[in-house]
């Protein structure tokens, strides 16, 4: 009775012109993807795929998390673009297993940050967010160059610009964005550091537990937003 009252009130309500009460919209089966982005999370760290020889088990181990996030980020309709950069990053993960496949792997993320700097957009500016990722940015790159080989100078260059101008919007764009921009970066300096510089204790636990952080953080800004809005 008191339902069809309310349904009534609102046709009313339709009817001369005065907004209707708006409905609570959950978006559907974000609770079920992001309990299997997690489980697949554990599964990655229990199994330790990266103590195995390269193989396509241990890479689809490795990209489960992040197609979790496309299935999930696909089933909220969220823009097309942030599914893009899951799965550029999905490929990436992909590449980096075999060590031979490293520098598609380079290009893998390179395509994945492009499509995150499209997501985030230019609004708000916030220019001045520039001067510390430039002043981070430029004194570790300058630490790391003397350890790279020659032939990796300029992919690694090409991607460390798109990595800084990625880190740059997200900070702009604040929220979960901001904090996932920043994981990445972390998440890559490690990396970087470990593979071309010298060995860190606990290098891998730390590299995927910041990445794995920095792209479900990510995935999640997109359900806010005027520039990360969904359908």
């Amino acid at each position: 009775m008191s339902h069809s009252g309310g349904s009534q009130a609102n046709m009313d309500a339709g009817k001369e012109g005065l907004p209707r009460k708006p409905r609570s919209a959950q978006p559907p089966h974000v609770g079920r993807w992001l309990s299997l982005f997690f489980l697949a999370c554990a599964a990655y760290f229990i199994l330790w795929i990266p103590g195995d020889p390269p193989s396509c088990i241990g890479a689809l181990v490795k990209c489960l998390p992040i197609l979790c996030l496309v299935a999930l980020l696909r089933a909220v309709r969220a823009r097309v673009v942030l599914q893009g950069a899951l799965l550029s990053s999905a490929v990436g993960d992909a590449c980096l297993v075999w060590p031979a496949a490293f520098l598609y792997g380079v290009a893998a993320f390179t395509v994945a940050h492009l499509f995150y700097l499209w997501a985030f957009g230019l609004t708000p500016l916030q220019p001045g967010l520039l001067l510390p990722v430039v002043l981070v940015f430029v004194p570790y790159y300058g630490l790391l160059l003397p350890h790279l080989l020659p032939d990796m100078l300029l992919p690694l260059t090409a991607y460390v610009l798109v990595l800084a101008a990625m880190l740059w919007r997200g900070l702009a764009r604040g929220g979960s964005a901001g904090w996932g921009s920043l994981l990445f970066t972390l998440s890559d300096a490690l990396l970087a550091w470990d593979t071309f510089a010298q060995p860190l204790p606990y290098a891998r636990l730390a590299v995927m537990a910041t990445y794995y952080s920095a792209q479900v953080l990510i995935a999640l800004s997109g359900f806010r937003g005027p520039g990360l809005k969904t359908n």
